[in-house]
């Protein structure tokens, strides 16, 4: 049986500031991601079985991505919370709004680590996250395979 990589594609508004950096992106900005994810497996060969065909159901795919992603970094504003922008992330919680604190400087490079690690935990185990992509502007992106890894 061969291995077949399926991708789906999802969109979301994040917000984010890069504390230390030496240019504009150390102001609080956002940008309209686009996150590719490629998982790898074996189509489902039994013909009595609902996903026949399938290495995994689209919407099974998008329910793991939206839980893990999307629904918590949609609209949100994302910090390192191990710098001084805590206690901007502190005052925008306050007022109502939807931040998010990770231990890493939120670039497109470790959102990407951070989002493989989340999304491999949840597959089932017979299929592989094989490739992120993160894409933060048109021409900007960032990229994670499992087999660099």
């Amino acid at each position: 049986m061969s291995n077949i990589r399926i991708t789906k594609q999802f969109n979301f508004e994040t917000g984010h500031a890069l504390h230390g950096y030496d240019g504009k992106c150390k102001n609080v900005h956002g940008h309209s991601y686009k996150l590719n994810v490629t998982v790898i497996g074996q189509p489902i060969t039994d013909p009595n079985h609902v996903k026949n065909g399938m290495v995994i159901d689209f919407g099974d795919l998008k329910k793991i991505v939206n839980q893990e992603i999307v629904d918590l970094f949609d609209h949100a504003t994302v910090f390192n919370k191990n710098t001084p922008h805590v206690e901007l992330a502190n005052e925008l919680q306050i007022r109502g709004h939807n931040t998010i604190l990770v231990d890493y400087q939120p670039t497109s490079e470790n959102m990407v680590i951070d989002f493989a690690k989340k999304i491999s935990a949840k597959l089932p185990n017979h299929i592989k996250l094989f490739a992120l992509k993160l894409q933060e502007t048109d021409t900007s992106f960032a990229e994670w395979y499992a087999s660099d890894n």
